[in-house]
């Protein structure tokens, strides 16, 4: 095992680390778990141990052990049981890159043979069928079929000024498909000439990331980037954060990229969406792939603020510091119990608003307080940003 996982930067990044334990008070899976050894600061020490560990010389130095097998395996549960919100990263004083060394970090452990083996079914499910769910991928867009009047080329278009692209939870998860239904009727009214790429979209790649496999996004990427260019599109639209983000990061600027929530800004101020008024008081929660990773804060209050009758109020930890659903990271899959405790924390901030609905820009945000609403029966709407327009949508006379 060697430090290949990592960049030099990341490597002086980690002895810059000054034990502060600022990122421990905003972690989101610290505070439902009520343990320090989930926090960036306990990680990161532990890293600096198997870095030293792994030079002769620093291990002289430092009198430095390396890991037995337990304290491996229980470094990797640690590692693992993350959302990867960045939001230890925001609030770091030092400026430590810390949600890119979490990825490095995982793909460390996947390396060295000591990350959940669950995780092996994203991997074999993208090359079985690319998607992360591993279903039929010609199934992607049957959600059009179950809406009320689907066009007979259920929108896929030979070509297209602009691609939306699903992506794997809108396109197979039942109560997240009400957002690609949703977003496909406000493109139909707003006259956008558009196209979905059906079972030629693969996913994007991002939850390789998240499992500590970025090295096998490659194919994806270029398979995705040549399903656009045969559409002759100038544009893509992603209603999910984590697709726009990984296109943002890990694809070549070869297209105008935009997520919904900018996508209907746009529409709105061109007066091409028809709206009515709305009477429904609501708070905003600022996913984290959109929010701080990809400072998308302004669009999405601006797409609410625009509809007449909707009353909008700020939840006390909102924009850059707005905290996760629990959704993110994988960490379902690997705690289940830890990802819906952090899913309360978000319900109950929301609840103290007393606003009649939650609106995010993000499926899996959706899915997530959704399903911790449902279960525990609370009065309280769950909606995605294009839901909310979709409501407020004027119907064409027919």
């Amino acid at each position: 095992m060697a430090n290949k996982d990592y960049s030099i930067r990341q490597i002086l990044e980690v002895g810059a680390c000054t034990n502060c334990q600022i990122c421990a008070q905003v972690c989101p899976a610290v505070a439902a778990a009520l343990d320090g050894e989930l926090s960036a600061v306990s990680r990161v020490d532990n890293l600096k141990t198997v870095l030293k560990s792994r030079s002769r010389l620093l291990r002289k130095i430092f009198r430095s052990k390396e890991f037995s097998e337990d304290q491996w395996r229980h470094f990797s549960d640690t590692v693992f049981r993350c959302t990867l919100c960045g939001n230890c990263q925001e609030v770091c004083p030092v400026g430590i890159h810390l949600k890119d060394l979490w990825v490095s970090l995982r793909q460390d452990l996947v390396h060295s043979s000591y990350h959940p083996k669950k995780l092996k079914m994203i991997r074999d499910n993208l090359e079985e069928e690319h998607n992360v769910f591993g279903e039929d991928n010609e199934e992607r867009t049957e959600w059009v079929e179950d809406m009320r009047d689907p066009p007979d080329d259920e929108y896929i278009r030979e070509q297209a000024e602009v691609v939306y692209f699903t992506g794997c939870v809108s396109s197979y998860f039942p109560v997240a498909q009400k957002i690609p239904m949703a977003l496909v009727e406000i493109m139909d009214a707003s006259d956008v000439d558009f196209t979905l790429l059906g079972e030629d979209e693969w996913c994007c790649g991002f939850p390789l990331l998240g499992a500590g496999m970025q090295e096998n996004i490659q194919a994806y990427i270029e398979h995705n980037l040549e399903a656009i260019r045969e559409k002759g599109a100038r544009e893509v639209v992603f209603a999910c954060p984590s697709c726009y983000q990984m296109w943002r990061e890990y694809y070549p600027a070869e297209f105008k990229i935009s997520h919904a929530s900018q996508y209907l800004t746009r529409l709105i101020r061109e007066n091409r969406v028809p709206l009515k008024e709305l009477e429904l008081s609501v708070t905003y929660h600022d996913p984290c792939d959109l929010g701080r990773a990809a400072r998308v804060f302004d669009e999405p209050r601006e797409v609410i603020c625009s509809i007449s009758g909707v009353k909008f109020v700020e939840l006390p930890r909102s924009r850059e510091n707005c905290q996760c659903c629990g959704g993110g990271g994988n960490l379902e899959m690997i705690d289940a119990k830890l990802a819906a405790e952090i899913a309360k924390q978000k319900i109950d901030e929301v609840l103290q608003t007393g606003v009649q609905a939650v609106v995010t820009s993000c499926q899996q945000c959706v899915r997530t307080m959704l399903t911790y609403v449902r279960r525990n029966k609370i009065e309280l709407e769950v909606l995605d940003i294009v839901q909310l327009v979709h409501r407020a949508l004027k119907k064409r006379e027919k």
